[in-house]
């Protein structure tokens, strides 16, 4: 199986209670993440075990992220393991206070590419794509968090 590690960060003039209390409230993800709607599955979709999904894409062209949360660390970690047919390996939300008015949120995924050689090619061109949207969809949530309306 290849893999492919992806992380980028932001800063965020905020305390880190207030950026973990934003990510984990998953439904509320669809305001900042790029094309993408994230809710709870059986329950709150918090602490080891807790159940989320994601569908990014546009109307009913996309596809389901079924994840698993593997590590709960209020408020500085979470991991969580992707089990869809399209999105499989690990994911990981860390918040690392700088001060007691700002931290850096760091998102991470560690990618098991399906199709070999062909899923290796297919996402070194899709990757700076990839990229692009998820830091703009960071920058956004920093954005919305430092203006408060979040």
């Amino acid at each position: 199986m290849t893999s492919a590690h992806v992380e980028l960060h932001v800063d965020i003039q905020v305390p880190a209670q207030r950026v973990w209390d934003a990510i984990v409230d998953w439904p509320s993800q669809g305001k900042w993440m790029m094309g993408t709607k994230v809710w709870p599955v059986n329950g709150d979709g918090t602490g080891v075990g807790g159940q989320i999904e994601a569908f990014t894409g546009i109307w009913k062209i996309g596809f389901l992220d079924t994840m698993t949360i593997t590590s709960w660390e209020p408020p500085l970690r979470c991991d969580v393991l992707h089990t869809g047919r399209v999105v499989r390996g690990t994911g990981t939300f860390v918040v690392v206070p700088l001060g007691e008015h700002a931290c850096r949120f760091e998102w991470s995924e560690d990618l098991d590419l399906p199709l070999g050689a062909l899923g290796k090619f297919g996402f070194a061109v899709t990757r700076p794509a990839f990229e692009f949207g998820v830091q703009k969809s960071l920058n956004k949530f920093a954005h919305m968090l430092e203006s408060g309306s979040i």
